[in-house]
């Protein structure tokens, strides 16, 4: 057999021996696709914080008025100043930015929440649905425990400030009393009425500055869920304007989709126009009573109606109902003849218009 042909027969009986191992090699699996990165950490901006500490702030310096035993008539000016001293928007912004503060500390509901963020599609859909519809954020699992630890916590300032507002406005009725010491300066007519009511207009008016020290805790526990002194509690649907902002604002948050970047979407969830639509209201049936008051001791009832008692309707309505009496004496005894001149009240209707007009006018008996 010549020698090229037996050289061409093992090339070519290699050839198939290669041929037939590679084919029993089995094959390598491709790769997995790398895993989805993991949803950003809770996220929520200082600013709500500086907001939430200007609610903060200004309720427990208005809870340190002190009710009864007033000494004189200038330690009533002093309580008037001490609690005329809010911006209306900007009470209502920072109430609402501290229930969603209140919201975080709940571990149900940001658990709930960060489940359907794993995925980046779903996440931003959700970001997109709360942003623009907040009531979606309570249909979220968790909702009615982040919604029972805000009117807990919030309902505890309303009930703090009714019962001041009762206790001054029972003070006005026994200052008058003939063995009462103070009564000699409580029926005197308060001197530079004009100015006084100007006052409490001008400090009505003034830019609330956000505390530091609150803003730095209320940020901590915003963003580390703990911090706040919150009692478990749960409160189904329906929910408020204000409180179903709280939880959108909370959502975001627990999204990681309420850091600086998102300062927009959360300045706009602060707003809500029945809160302050109340708090307005409070304040110009304020300005009616201290026009109208007379002696001291119906500016102390104007103190309790139109301060204390209506701050803690203010705060009910936001996070309770959307249905409310602000200042209505029906609430308390109605003052006797002589303090009825700073009697004046309003029933607010659900979303009434931020602009509507008082239809109230002070009574008068002399």
């Amino acid at each position: 057999m010549p020698k090229a042909f037996m050289t061409r027969g093992l090339s070519i009986a290699a050839l198939a021996a290669a041929v037939f191992l590679a084919s029993c090699t089995t094959k390598e699996p491709e790769a997995p696709p790398p895993p989805p990165p993991p949803p950003p950490p809770v996220s929520l901006n200082e600013g709500v914080a500086q907001a939430a500490s200007i609610y903060v702030a200004f309720l427990r310096e208005a809870e340190t008025i002190q009710p009864g035993g007033f000494p004189d008539a200038e330690s009533i000016q002093a309580a008037i100043r001490k609690g005329a001293s809010y911006e209306p928007a900007q009470l209502s912004r920072g109430l609402i930015a501290y229930g969603s503060i209140i919201a975080l500390q709940s571990p149900e509901f940001v658990a709930g929440v960060r489940q359907f963020a794993a995925d980046p599609v779903q996440r931003q859909q959700m970001i997109a649905q709360i942003v623009a519809d907040p009531a979606y954020a309570a249909t979220l699992p968790g909702a009615d425990a982040a919604a029972g630890l805000i009117t807990a916590t919030i309902g505890k300032d309303a009930v703090a400030m009714r019962a001041i507002a009762e206790a001054v406005e029972a003070d006005a009725y026994t200052v008058q009393e003939r063995n009462d010491p103070r009564r000699r300066w409580a029926v005197a007519h308060v001197p530079n009425r004009e100015v006084r009511l100007e006052g409490a207009k001008t400090l009505s008016a003034a830019t609330m500055l956000p505390s530091g020290d609150e803003s730095s805790r209320l940020f901590t526990a915003a963003n580390t869920g703990q911090g706040l002194s919150v009692e478990a509690s749960r409160k189904a649907p329906p929910y408020t304007p204000a409180l179903t902002r709280s939880l959108a604002i909370a959502a975001l948050a627990a999204l990681g989709a309420a850091g600086d970047e998102a300062r927009a979407n959360t300045d706009a969830l602060v707003v809500e126009t029945n809160s302050e639509f109340c708090l307005n209201m409070s304040k110009l049936m304020l300005f009616q009573c201290l026009a109208a008051s007379r002696p001291a001791y119906e500016d102390m009832f104007c103190l309790g109606r139109h301060v204390a008692r209506d701050l803690a309707t203010c705060t009910t309505q936001a996070v309770l109902t959307t249905s409310i009496t602000v200042g209505d004496p029906e609430e308390t005894s109605t003052p006797p003849a002589a303090v009825s001149p700073v009697s004046v009240t309003l029933t607010q209707t659900p979303a009434p218009s931020p602009t509507a007009s008082l239809n109230t006018s002070p009574s008068s008996s002399r």
